[in-house]
């Protein structure tokens, strides 16, 4: 089939644009134009479509091909104990201020957990330094291929350096023979974690809190203002009062007046007067 998947057109892409923001609140910039043509070709290539154009109007028709166009704009760079100044926070100062709580149950939510590594190094984590506590992890990503790849627990073998030492021969499992190139969490760990889809620029999400952790890094950076706003409202509302939420380093809560400033792009909900 011959196709030209370079020619979109300014038109095209503001359609694209808007779709994508309203769907899943991703501002796409006039600089990520070549990005989404990138992303898009292979799929129209797979269907045999032959413009942007008749690939709009398909995805526009078609949820199941709407949700494929989402999850091939996404980006998901992560890796294992991601903002080591984060857990190091986590694990010296909130952590042993928890162990004296009556209530032995902690639930964290991990938003934009791409293909795991972020949920599952907070569940090793919690399961070292609050053992025989019940551990609830929501983890969720509006890419469903992501999430499948999360939920089986399964990476590369080199990803295991990003992993302390006491932590991976406590909670990882190395392949043997044709999986030796793999490794895999340790079922009581897999066991903590929960996937979910969910649409953080809807405007209702599917759990409800309270959220003792609630982990949202590198995702904010995608939406416009207005939408920033608005899903670190909704993640507040489901914070509990004495939590904590975490963003990525090149993200910031200055605009917002309902929190404070609590560790290295930590926040905790202000008290209220």
């Amino acid at each position: 089939m011959n196709m030209d998947t370079t020619l979109l057109s300014t038109k095209e892409f503001r359609l694209f644009q808007k779709l994508v923001q309203h769907e899943a609140g991703i501002f796409l910039s006039d600089q990520k134009r070549a990005l989404l043509v990138g992303r898009l070709a292979p799929r129209m290539r797979a269907l045999e479509v032959a413009s942007f154009g008749a690939y709009f109007d398909r995805v526009s028709a078609d949820r199941e091909e709407l949700v494929r166009m989402i999850d091939s704009i996404c980006t998901n760079e992560t890796h294992f104990f991601r903002e080591p100044r984060q857990f190091a926070f986590l694990e010296q100062q909130v952590l042993p201020a928890w162990r004296d709580r009556p209530s032995k149950r902690i639930r964290v939510w991990s938003a934009g957990c791409s293909t795991g590594e972020e949920p599952y190094s907070i569940a090793m984590s919690l399961a070292w330094h609050l053992p025989n506590w019940s551990i609830e992890i929501v983890a969720s990503d509006l890419s469903t291929k992501v999430l499948s790849r999360a939920a089986a627990g399964i990476w590369p073998i080199d990803r295991a350096e990003q992993i302390p030492a006491h932590y991976r021969r406590a909670f990882m499992l190395r392949g043997r023979a044709a999986q030796d190139a793999k490794m895999a969490a340790r079922p009581e760990i897999a066991s903590l974690i929960r996937f979910e889809r969910i649409n953080l620029s809807h405007a209702s999400y599917p759990i409800s809190g309270p959220f003792d952790l609630i982990f949202c890094r590198n995702v904010l950076i995608y939406f416009d203002a207005p939408s920033k706003r608005q899903v670190v409202d909704r993640l507040l509302d489901r914070l509990d009062p004495q939590g904590f939420l975490f963003l990525g380093h090149s993200e910031s809560l200055h605009f917002h007046d309902r929190v404070r400033s609590a560790g290295p792009t930590v926040y905790a909900l202000k008290e209220q007067a």
